[in-house]
Protein backbone atom coordinates (compact mmCIF):
# COMPACT_ATOMS: atom_id res chain seq x y z
CA UNK A 1 0.00 0.00 0.00
CA UNK A 2 1.41 3.41 -0.71
CA UNK A 3 -0.02 6.49 1.30
CA UNK A 4 2.61 9.19 0.78
CA UNK A 5 5.09 10.63 -2.01
CA UNK A 6 8.25 12.51 -0.45
CA UNK A 7 10.11 14.27 -2.23
CA UNK A 8 13.97 14.36 -1.85
CA UNK A 9 15.98 17.62 -3.53
CA UNK A 10 19.82 18.52 -3.05
CA UNK A 11 20.90 20.73 -1.14
CA UNK A 12 24.43 22.76 -0.28
CA UNK A 13 24.40 23.09 2.93
CA UNK A 14 21.79 21.73 5.63
CA UNK A 15 22.21 24.47 7.90
CA UNK A 16 21.10 26.98 4.95
CA UNK A 17 18.77 24.88 3.90
CA UNK A 18 16.78 24.27 7.24
CA UNK A 19 17.19 28.10 8.05
CA UNK A 20 15.02 29.08 4.83
CA UNK A 21 12.60 26.32 5.35
CA UNK A 22 11.51 26.58 9.13
CA UNK A 23 12.33 30.58 8.91
CA UNK A 24 9.78 31.68 5.53
CA UNK A 25 7.71 28.34 4.72
CA UNK A 26 7.01 27.22 8.66
CA UNK A 27 8.06 23.89 8.47
CA UNK A 28 9.69 21.87 11.75
CA UNK A 29 12.44 19.44 11.36
CA UNK A 30 11.42 15.74 11.69
CA UNK A 31 12.88 12.83 12.42
CA UNK A 32 16.33 12.64 13.54
CA UNK A 33 18.41 16.16 12.82
CA UNK A 34 21.52 14.64 13.69
CA UNK A 35 22.44 13.44 10.17
CA UNK A 36 24.72 16.11 8.46
CA UNK A 37 24.44 14.67 4.78
CA UNK A 38 20.40 14.73 5.28
CA UNK A 39 17.00 16.66 5.88
CA UNK A 40 13.89 15.91 6.93
CA UNK A 41 11.10 18.44 7.07
CA UNK A 42 7.34 18.80 7.57
CA UNK A 43 4.45 21.22 7.47
CA UNK A 44 0.86 20.00 8.54
CA UNK A 45 2.19 16.33 7.98
CA UNK A 46 3.57 16.76 4.51
CA UNK A 47 7.10 16.29 4.55
CA UNK A 48 9.90 17.27 1.90
CA UNK A 49 13.33 15.14 2.14
CA UNK A 50 16.90 17.01 1.52
CA UNK A 51 20.22 15.21 0.30
CA UNK A 52 23.90 16.45 0.65
CA UNK A 53 25.23 17.33 -2.90
CA UNK A 54 27.80 19.66 -2.24
CA UNK A 55 28.80 20.20 -5.42
CA UNK A 56 25.55 21.48 -7.04
CA UNK A 57 25.16 24.00 -9.27
CA UNK A 58 22.57 25.62 -8.68
CA UNK A 59 21.92 27.36 -11.70
CA UNK A 60 21.66 24.10 -13.48
CA UNK A 61 19.61 22.48 -10.48
CA UNK A 62 16.37 21.68 -12.08
CA UNK A 63 14.60 20.36 -8.75
CA UNK A 64 10.95 20.86 -8.55
CA UNK A 65 8.10 20.23 -6.69
CA UNK A 66 4.19 21.56 -6.42
CA UNK A 67 2.58 22.45 -3.30
CA UNK A 68 -1.69 22.08 -3.23
CA UNK A 69 -2.96 24.93 -0.74
CA UNK A 70 -6.26 25.87 -0.07
CA UNK A 71 -5.22 29.66 1.37
CA UNK A 72 -2.77 30.63 -1.88
CA UNK A 73 -3.57 34.28 -1.50
CA UNK A 74 -3.01 34.14 2.49
CA UNK A 75 0.53 32.48 1.90
CA UNK A 76 1.15 34.19 -0.68
CA UNK A 77 0.81 37.52 1.17
CA UNK A 78 2.27 36.15 4.43
CA UNK A 79 5.68 35.44 2.59
CA UNK A 80 5.38 38.97 0.87
CA UNK A 81 5.29 40.31 4.32
CA UNK A 82 8.48 38.03 5.46
CA UNK A 83 10.28 39.59 2.44
CA UNK A 84 10.69 36.31 1.02
CA UNK A 85 11.76 36.43 -2.62
CA UNK A 86 8.80 35.73 -4.98
CA UNK A 87 11.09 33.91 -8.53
CA UNK A 88 10.98 36.45 -10.96
CA UNK A 89 8.57 34.89 -13.40
CA UNK A 90 6.31 33.19 -10.23
CA UNK A 91 4.24 36.18 -9.38
CA UNK A 92 0.25 34.78 -8.00
CA UNK A 93 -1.70 34.43 -11.05
CA UNK A 94 -4.53 32.08 -12.25
CA UNK A 95 -3.29 30.52 -14.94
CA UNK A 96 -4.76 28.65 -18.13
CA UNK A 97 -4.88 25.17 -16.73
CA UNK A 98 -7.17 26.01 -13.68
CA UNK A 99 -4.92 26.91 -11.01
CA UNK A 100 -3.78 29.79 -9.10
CA UNK A 101 -0.48 29.76 -8.72
CA UNK A 102 3.17 31.03 -7.47
CA UNK A 103 6.75 30.04 -7.46
CA UNK A 104 9.84 30.57 -5.17
CA UNK A 105 12.95 29.66 -5.81
CA UNK A 106 15.03 27.86 -2.22
CA UNK A 107 18.80 28.25 -1.68
CA UNK A 108 19.76 26.18 -3.78
CA UNK A 109 17.35 26.54 -6.53
CA UNK A 110 14.76 24.12 -6.32
CA UNK A 111 11.96 25.82 -7.77
CA UNK A 112 8.63 25.37 -4.89
CA UNK A 113 5.78 26.04 -6.79
CA UNK A 114 2.29 26.44 -4.33
CA UNK A 115 -1.05 26.18 -6.54
CA UNK A 116 -4.88 26.08 -5.22
CA UNK A 117 -7.83 25.43 -7.80
CA UNK A 118 -9.70 28.19 -9.07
Amino acid sequence: MIDAIIPKLPMRNKAITKAYYLKNLGFVEFGRTDVDYYLMLERNKLQLHFFEFKDLNPFENYGQVYLRTTAIEKLYQALLHKNVPIHPNGKLESKPWGQKEFSLLDPDHNLLTFGQPI
